[in-house]
């Protein structure tokens, strides 16, 4: 069992932050599925991954297509469908306690600007600690990311 891990975005871009994560996850070897809520974010998050340098490339591909199963990053609203070890949420998808469970990393981003978001992390956090699972609240207020709870 990992860690679900939140993420208060208060001035990183969640482009630069799923970017950051995404590396991390990359160097870890694990796979990802970065579920949203809106096609047309994921469908921007999927442009935004494709640029960059050379060196900043995510293999990665939308959900639906007939090699969903082989995409190491892997961005749609459904279930996990490409082995991920990881996943990524974004505008509050949803984070299942069991499935959660059985991954190595969740990473969950919220706009700290939005209190509807900040409202729907609460709820996550207290559903996934409820749940006996280890969380982290990382906050960004400072000007860097630092672990604040967990």
């Amino acid at each position: 069992m990992g860690v679900v891990m939140f993420y208060h975005l208060t001035t990183s871009s969640l482009e630069e932050t799923a970017r950051t994560l995404l590396a991390r996850s990359q160097k870890a070897g694990w796979r990802v599925m970065l579920r949203g809520v809106d096609v047309s974010r994921l469908r921007a998050l999927d442009r935004f991954l494709w640029q960059g340098a050379d060196d900043d490339f995510f293999p990665h591909g939308m959900e639906g297509s007939p090699h969903d199963a082989a995409q190491p990053i892997l961005l749609g609203q459904g279930q996990i469908a490409n082995g991920a070890q990881a996943l990524m949420t974004i505008e509050g998808a949803s984070i299942d306690p069991v499935e959660a469970a059985s991954l190595e990393r969740v990473f969950v981003l919220f706009d700290g600007q939005d209190e509807a978001a900040v409202a729907a992390a609460r709820v996550q956090w207290k559903a996934v600690t409820g749940a006996g699972l280890a969380a982290q609240y990382w906050s960004e207020a400072s000007g860097r990311w630092e672990k604040k709870a967990g």
